[in-house]
């Protein structure tokens, strides 16, 4: 692997970078106390190229490949982790259809989901009693001559109100001939379509200014054509979605982490106790470099990762490592953070409160951290 940054690489991270100091960090207080969906944002991100980093030019995207990908999440969370988790989940829907959709497919929705015309994409497979176990999806989809029916509801869908285009999860197979994950097939499903109803919005700790939602399907007809891939083939689609989301969400983790870093060390310098800068004291320069520390850690096993699924190598297990260390690394850095900025570090004026708040759930979404070291385990007693 090499280290250093190629030229794409480089120009997508300062893009990404300059956006979110100029445009995004700014706002993301606001966004955050107002629970507003960062719509205002979704099209700049989309003319930056970065709500579609990895899929090719043909269809809209910037073809930068998946190291710039994360760069670019990295910057982006830093400012405003609902706007990042928002752009990494567009990033993956549009990956889902250009790797498995049919020509057809990947011309109808690839390019407005990088172009921001479909304003977001949705990753619609948990459900209330089936999340980090997807064999107990309750969701069906029945064939009804060229069109199938879904029924049945999806939970804690990001951008559910606002996406134009959702893959979505369905039983097409009965359990008694198709158990566990066997009889799964994956859908494309359009915004506004008849029968999809849109819950409301989650009241949620962190992600304020992400959109997450419940979806349910009464009698949803879709047409037979926005099957995504193959008849009971859609258990594969999934995890291989995961496998690269899973880059993302550490790579969201970093960004957030970074920034309660980079506040704790300004925190440091200025305030005073005892005549001096706290930052001279060695109790807080012991947290500013442990959190360093972790903090690199993570990035390099991230862009591990990434450099494996750009190679196109096997990175399956190295993608559950950086989630699972830069995830919970970054919950010990942002409680530091918190820490270090003592009484301030628990109100709203301060973004230490804030990251805090949003990094919570990133040892939970795409597999849990105790999934991840299924994952993990599972790879080194089959080597």
């Amino acid at each position: 692997m090499d280290f250093e940054l190629n030229e794409t690489q480089q120009l997508i991270r300062t893009a990404a970078r300059d956006f979110a100091t100029k445009r995004l960090a700014p706002a993301a207080h606001d966004l955050d106390e107002r629970e507003r969906f960062p719509l205002e944002f979704i099209k700049e991100l989309a003319g930056l190229g970065l709500m579609a980093v990895n899929l090719p030019a043909d269809l809209g995207g910037s073809s930068a490949g998946v190291v710039a990908y994360s760069l670019a999440m990295q910057e982006i969370a830093s400012a405003c982790a609902s706007t990042a988790v928002t752009m990494a989940v567009t990033n993956m829907v549009g990956e889902v259809i250009a790797q498995f959709g049919s020509d057809a497919q990947k011309q109808r929705y690839c390019p407005g989901l990088a172009n921001g015309d479909l304003v977001a994409g949705a990753f619609a497979l948990s459900e209330t009693d089936a999340g980090s176990d997807p064999g107990g999806m309750a969701t069906t989809a029945t064939r009804d001559g060229d069109y199938w029916t879904l029924n049945g509801s999806k939970q804690w869908i990001t951008s559910g109100a606002h996406a134009g285009v959702m893959v979505v999860w369905a039983r097409t197979a009965p359990r008694e001939t198709h158990p566990g994950t066997r009889g799964i097939s994956c859908f494309l499903v359009e915004g506004g379509t008849p029968g999809l109803r849109i819950g409301r919005a989650e009241d949620k700790m962190g992600l304020r200014a992400s959109n997450t939602v419940s979806l349910s399907f009464e009698n949803c007809r879709i047409p037979s054509s926005h099957l995504l891939g193959v008849e009971n083939g859609g258990f594969r689609i999934a995890m291989m979605a995961l496998d690269g989301g899973r880059i993302g969400i550490a790579s969201q983790a970093i960004g957030i982490a970074r920034a309660a870093l980079q506040e704790s060390v300004r925190y440091a310098k200025d305030r005073k106790a005892f005549g001096k800068s706290i930052g001279d004291f060695q109790a807080i320069q012991w947290k500013l470099a442990d959190m360093q520390t972790e903090l690199d850690a993570a990035y390099l096993l991230t862009m591990r990762a990434a450099w494996l699924k750009e190679n196109g190598q096997a990175f399956s297990r190295e993608a559950s490592i950086a989630k699972l260390f830069a995830t919970e690394a970054a919950n010990r850095i942002c409680n530091e953070a918190v820490q270090i900025h003592g009484g301030y570090g628990y109100i709203r004026e301060f973004g230490a409160e804030r990251h805090l708040r949003d990094v919570r759930v990133t040892t939970i979404y795409e597999g849990t951290s105790e999934v991840q070291r299924i994952v993990i385990a599972r790879a080194l007693l089959t080597s």
